[in-house]
């Protein structure tokens, strides 16, 4: 980079890296448009109304990276956005129609999941306590989507079960994996620029 660019880039971010409310604020709005690019990646699958997403790695992260109260405030931004009307939930649905849905109890368990991970998982560094975190994290994404599609279809625990939760813990766990490595990178990352 030029020393003028250099400079500009400085000059630019002086504001938002000194001022912790901005760095917050700026998480918070990245996480929450990071949520609703996830959900433009979405595969339907012909047995269920649920489609496959990489909202749920983004949840994860949004708790294990941001904390718990500001993970949940990224994610509560999210859905209260698509629930406005703005068109960011899975394959550009919107409004509180898609929030009362079949798959709307994901997103309305998202805050509560990213908050859980950011309760276990905290600031400690251990590997077990964010594990932990984000399965608790994914658990709560599907106790909430598994109760809201029983209550929307009218199926029983079991069916509900085989339609919500079954079809994704293969690509879920894959995506806890990946988010696990990336907080331990971006941590390791953190510490070695203190």
């Amino acid at each position: 980079m030029t020393n003028f660019t250099e400079s500009l880039k400085g000059y630019a971010f002086q504001g938002v890296g000194a001022d912790m409310r901005g760095r917050h604020a700026v998480g918070i709005v990245a996480f929450a448009v990071a949520a609703a690019f996830s959900a433009q990646i979405a595969v339907p699958l012909p047995w269920t109304p649920v489609p496959v997403t990489l909202q749920p790695m983004i949840v994860i992260l949004a708790g294990a990276m941001l904390g718990p109260r500001l993970g949940a405030l990224a994610m509560a931004s999210y859905v209260t956005v698509g629930g406005m009307g703005a068109p960011v939930f899975s394959n550009g649905g919107a409004g509180l129609g898609w929030l009362f849905g079949p798959t709307g109890g994901y997103l309305l368990a998202a805050p509560a999941a990213a908050f859980l991970v950011g309760m276990i998982a905290g600031r400690s560094g251990q590997a077990w306590r964010l594990i932990a975190g984000l399965v608790g994290g994914v658990g709560t994404m599907y106790v909430g989507g598994v109760l809201q599609l029983m209550a929307y279809t009218g199926l029983d625990f079991g069916t509900a079960l085989m339609a919500g939760v079954v079809p994704f813990v293969i690509g879920d766990v894959t995506k806890i994996g990946f988010a696990f490595f990336a907080v331990l990178a971006l941590r390791a990352g953190a510490k070695g620029s203190d």
